[in-house]
Order: structure tokens, then sequence, then C-alpha cells
């Protein structure tokens, strides 16, 4: 019989459900490594996402928290363009994904988990690494734990 393992998400289920509007602002006061911050500019930071949708799955993230792209300054709008064309790079040396899917949601209607606080997802992609777990089981299965991802990435770095 094989194992499935989900470990992430049973610290998720446990996690104590709190207010998180400032959470992308207090993870960059703390321990990169023990926040998962892979890397750092000027105007913001990227970090593994801690429940991610696929191993490697990374967030761009301005230090500033705003709703909104027009709400960023020209050079917090660069740095943060930027930023998701680095974590592009960082994921192509280190996992070798097939493609990426790169995008932002605004508005808690649109699936923003912290509206008050815009960010990129950058998820690589393999051919066939969507299966019927999560369609029917609710679950995802991630090849890698956090800690090791983070460690494999920065090594790219």
């Amino acid at each position: 019989m094989q194992r499935l393992c989900a470990y992430w998400r049973y610290e998720y289920i446990e996690a104590p459900k709190k207010n998180n509007d400032t959470l992308f602002e207090d993870l960059p006061k703390g321990n990169d490594e023990e926040n998962y911050i892979l890397h750092r500019t000027k105007f913001g930071y990227l970090v593994l996402n801690s429940f991610p949708y696929n191993a490697g799955h990374l967030l761009a993230i301005p230090y500033r928290a705003v709703r909104r792209l027009n709400e960023l300054t020209e050079e917090e709008r660069a740095d943060l363009f930027n930023l998701t064309a680095f974590a592009e790079d960082l994921l192509t040396k280190a996992l070798h994904p097939d493609g990426f899917n790169i995008g932002m949601n605004l508005g808690s209607i649109a699936g923003a988990g912290i509206p008050n606080h815009l960010h990129v997802h950058i998820v690589p992609r393999w051919g066939g690494d969507t299966n019927f777990m999560p369609v029917i089981g609710e679950t995802r299965v991630l090849p890698s734990a956090l800690k090791e991802m983070w460690k494999r990435l920065r090594q790219f770095i």
C-alpha cells in the first residue's frame, strides 16, 4: 500500500484562526529561515507559501501593505515585478518546472486570503502534477517539506 502525506494540512487545520491582516508586515521582522523568506529587496521580499498549491509555491510581497497595484509607487511596482521575475528564474534553476501560474487575487471576492496586502503567487507547474486528490479528496500531495524546499531554493540564490 502507498501512503499519501499532506503534512502541512494538519498544521493548517490546527492553527488558531486569527486575524492575518498584518501577517505580511510581521513576517519580515522575524528570522528568514523560520519564516521561509528566501530573498529581500529594497521594497519587498520573496517567501515560500506556508500552505502551497504546489511544491515551490512562492509569494512576492511588497513591504508596504496596499490593496491595489495603483496604490504602490512606481518604484514599488517595478520592484514587485522584478521580484516576480527573480522568483521565476530561481524556480527554473532549482526545480526545472514545465511552466508557471503567476497571478494575484485582489479583494476577498477574488480569493485573496489577506485582502489588505496584495501579493503575487508564483506557482511552478509540471506535466501531470494535478490528479484526482485535490478534486475528490480535497488534499494536495506535495513531494517536499517546506524547510527542505527552503534549503534547496536558497542554494540557487
